[in-house]
């Protein structure tokens, strides 16, 4: 038996034993924390290299408390034992210092030795499809978590934390408004342009009215609003929750006993579902400015393109719309929050979230507006 105390620091042992089947016993007692686990490191790891043990029994249960530094000091031990073939059996530590110690994934710490080797194409295309499975099975488990903390603020409304929705509210829509003017109002100018060309073989330039009235209000109006929320904001929401992520905030709110999913990610999915309609009705009125310009620069007056688009168009076309904008912005919100909080760890794991939910965001944007045009086919609409 062998006692380690460590001079000038808070209580804390570290007694080994072995028996005769070489299975080192190391039991700590006392306070793992960033003053004490320095010397209980270098010396449990120097035990390792005096005696060269393969296995190793960790007798936890005299630990009265244990920070970040003790999580990583057990983590770092048995992952050396196994990298080197061996086994560490954990006994006796707290549930709640159990719980950080779950926080940490071994995979992320693997380090490659060699030149990575290139799989077969079957091992490619195996790796590829394991991938989307896993993106799946998260994405699924995520929608659920979702749902029920949206039934959880239908129920009390008061658990949400409105303040922060309104702040998002303004960052996402307010501030958006102008690119979202910008953009809608030249694709109505250069689509009228466009649409004028052929037109014009027919002398059938006054029809321009109704194709940008049309496909404005029931398609790209909504379409083009969800593509510029899924790239500014669905990427700031990525990186705002991959940063707390990579900084270990989640993991404070977590243990504290914070969801991160009601704390985080609803006030940010309701802020978006809120205003991206509203930001469809503007990218509406834009696009048909943009057609008017062009119908205006071909001689017609203003009085008989007004005429056009409201005999093209109905109150069911800008409904539609809206209700896709609804939908597209509650995808765009979610796929953001989603990939922020599944950020790994690494100098590129942000970046890298906030680019896979930019492009699954517009995957799902545009998966979304086929099941809506084959629905509003058949159902007449």
């Amino acid at each position: 038996m062998e006692s380690v105390a460590l001079p000038n620091m808070p209580p804390v042992s570290l007694q080994t034993s072995s028996d005769s089947g070489g299975i080192l016993t190391m039991a700590i007692t006392g306070r793992l924390d960033s003053m004490t686990t320095g010397g209980i490191w270098r010396e449990a790891f120097g035990l390792l290299e005096k005696t060269q043990t393969k296995a190793i029994v960790l007798d936890a249960s005299g630990i009265t408390y244990c920070d970040g530094s003790g999580i990583g000091f057990i983590f770092d031990l048995r992952r050396r034992l196994e990298q080197a073939g061996g086994k560490m059996t954990l006994r006796g530590l707290r549930d709640e210092f159990t719980q950080l110690l779950d926080f940490f994934d071994p995979d992320d710490f693997k380090v490659a030795t060699g030149k990575p080797s290139k799989g077969s194409a079957f091992e490619e295309i195996g790796r590829a499809a394991a991938k989307l499975w896993s993106d799946l099975s998260m994405m699924v488990a995520f929608v659920g978590e979702v749902v029920v903390a949206l039934v959880g603020v239908v129920r009390h409304p008061g658990t949400v934390r409105w303040k922060d929705v309104f702040f998002v509210m303004e960052v996402s829509g307010v501030n958006a408004l102008p690119i979202v003017a910008l953009v809608s109002f030249l694709l109505g100018l250069v689509m009228s342009f466009q649409a004028a060309i052929p037109m014009r073989m027919f002398a059938a330039e006054i029809f321009i009215a109704n194709l940008v009235a049309l496909s404005t209000l029931r398609e790209l109006g909504p379409l083009m609003t969800a593509i510029l929320l899924a790239g500014r904001t669905g990427s700031a929401f990525a990186a705002e929750l991959g940063a707390m992520k990579v900084n270990e905030e989640i993991d404070a709110l977590v243990t504290m006993g914070l969801d991160p999913v009601p704390f985080l990610a609803v006030p940010r999915i309701l802020a978006t579902v809120f205003v991206t309609p509203l930001l469809a009705i503007f990218a509406n009125l834009f696009g048909l400015i943009g057609g008017g310009v062009v119908m205006l620069s071909l001689g017609f007056p203003l009085i008989t393109y007004v005429h056009r688009v409201t005999l093209a168009v109905t109150y069911g076309d800008l409904l539609g719309g809206l209700l896709k904008s609804l939908v597209f912005g509650l995808l765009v919100a979610a796929v953001g929050c989603m990939r922020g909080l599944q950020t790994k760890i690494g100098a590129t794991a942000v970046g890298d979230s906030a680019t896979s939910s930019v492009v699954g965001g517009i995957i799902l944007i545009i998966i979304a507006d086929g099941i809506f045009s084959v629905m509003f086919y058949y159902l007449g609409v």
